[in-house]
């Protein structure tokens, strides 16, 4: 396929070639890796200032998408691509390879800097696809990288979403493109700088918030490292309708859930895929002969208390407990309503999971194949069952369906946004359906409301359903 730019493919190449250095703060579907593979074919062929490199993505991302993003455009088919992954001794191997692209997925990036005894030397160029996930200062793979990358030409930092949490995650990610010259050598100099403490305990704090124009500020020190679109900007998209689904548990279900939502705790006894539910009161007598279901923290309750609202809910053991068939009836009046359209369907737990499979013997679990992206955009898979984290990045599924639902909805708003954006992508011909189940005076609607807000962060979600919880304890 002839490469023709778009405007903002065009403007984004543009800014790459002035700033070896930089982030890409693009959105979903504005072609994020078309734009990288470009600048690297014009540093290798044009410029003959670059030799190999170096792509980190996400497990599902690297497997797939950037390589057949190569094999997609005329002027990419050149590029010898080799995938580092797999066992050990695979990675080895792909790493030794003669070629001009090396992928490897993020979870082995801490793998790959000890190989190469800490240094990039031979590559001269490193695209980090999805830059948000080295958000962390803590996390090992951001350490084994942040000094290393500084000494590479040419650098280049992918996402649509930079700061998912909010701007202070936007310093471990800038610090690996520019070696902490605009924002800082030390997050606590980032912190002092544009934060004041929030909500905290001693010296513990649980929230730092922006000071004012601090917000201003940041965006303009970054002008000439990151360039930012929009998706509704620069893309004219069939419309995207989000529509909630009300859906109401039985009796037995709701009585469970209640239980757990009041007490924390949940004793329960399964006889012929039926669950029972035993007195809380003796909870400790019949620990050593039930199954129990604990939320000892605000994080773990709200997190039973989700899986309760799917159907389902694991005990402290791991094991499987059954509470309602709610949402899949639900699921089975939308698949039989849309015949003959593909849904993809977004899980929360391994649970919903089986379930939706045993139910719907037509439905196809992602595994990340090659050829399920294929299948899926030819029309085979009449139901494709993802989650979130392993479909939210970089596939492109806009030619096989043009409806979501979310069985089960996620903490994440990153997640959330990105998984969302599969389908209303470049090529959809159709209008947009995103299907959320809720189900009725569960944590589903606080997690929905939050994800709706201004706020919608893993961490305002769990106060929102910390707070959910203590208005029931009152």
């Amino acid at each position: 396929m002839i490469y023709t730019p778009m405007k903002h493919q065009a403007i984004a190449f543009d800014f790459c070639m002035e700033h070896p250095h930089a982030g890409l703060f693009i959105g979903m579907g504005l072609g994020k890796t078309a734009i990288s593979l470009s600048a690297f074919v014009e540093y290798k062929s044009e410029r003959f200032t670059a030799r190999r490199c170096l792509v980190i993505a996400p497990i599902n991302v690297a497997r797939t998408v950037w390589a057949q993003e190569c094999l997609k455009w005329d002027h990419t088919r050149f590029i010898r691509y080799s995938r580092i992954l797999g066992t050990a001794k695979q990675r080895r191997a792909a790493l030794a390879a003669d070629a001009d692209l090396y992928i490897i997925n993020r979870e082995n990036v801490v793998w790959l800097m000890d190989e190469l005894n800490g240094s990039l030397a031979r590559f001269d160029m490193v695209i980090i696809d999805e830059l948000s996930s080295f958000k962390s200062t803590k996390a090992k793979r951001w350490r084994a990288l942040r000094k290393a990358i500084q000494a590479v030409p040419y650098v280049l930092g992918l996402t649509g979403t930079p700061a998912p949490n909010g701007y202070l995650d936007l310093w471990p990610q800038v610090y690996l493109l520019d070696g902490g010259k605009r924002l800082g050598r030390r997050i606590g100099d980032y912190r002092a700088r544009y934060f004041t403490m929030g909500a905290h305990k001693g010296h513990v704090v649980y929230e730092w918030r922006l000071r004012i124009g601090a917000q201003d500020a940041i965006n303009r020190e970054l002008r000439d490292l990151c360039v930012s679109m929009r998706s509704e900007d620069w893309l004219a998209l069939p419309p995207v309708i989000y529509n909630p689904v009300p859906v109401q548990m039985d009796e037995a279900g709701r009585r469970l859930y209640e239980q757990f939502e009041r007490d924390k705790v949940l004793p329960l006894l399964r006889e012929n895929d039926n669950t029972w539910l035993l007195d809380a009161s003796k909870a400790e007598e019949l620990e050593r002969m039930t199954n129990l279901v604990k939320g000892d923290t605000a994080a773990v309750a709200a997190g039973k208390l989700l899986q309760m609202a799917n159907g389902a809910v694991y005990d402290d053991g791991g094991n499987i407990f059954h509470i309602h068939d709610a949402k899949l009836d639900a699921l089975e009046e939308i698949a039989e309503a849309n015949a003959g359209n593909s849904l993809l369907v977004f899980y929360g737990y391994q649970h919903d999971r089986d379930r939706i499979l045993a139910r719907f013997p037509q439905a196809v679990a992602f595994s990340g194949e090659e050829n399920l992206e294929a299948d899926w955009n030819a029309g085979k898979i009449p139901m494709l069952v993802c989650h979130p984290a392993s479909t939210g990045h970089g596939l492109n599924l806009q030619f096989g369906g043009h409806i979501i639902v979310w069985f089960g909805l996620t903490w994440s708003l990153e997640l959330y946004q990105q998984a969302n954006s599969r389908l209303p992508r470049p090529g959809q011909t159709e209008s947009v359906v995103i299907h959320h189940l809720i189900c009725l005076g569960t944590a589903d609607e606080r997690v929905m409301e939050a994800l709706q807000g201004k706020d919608a962060s893993q961490r305002s979600l769990l106060s929102a359903l910390r707070g959910y919880l203590t208005e029931k304890a009152v």
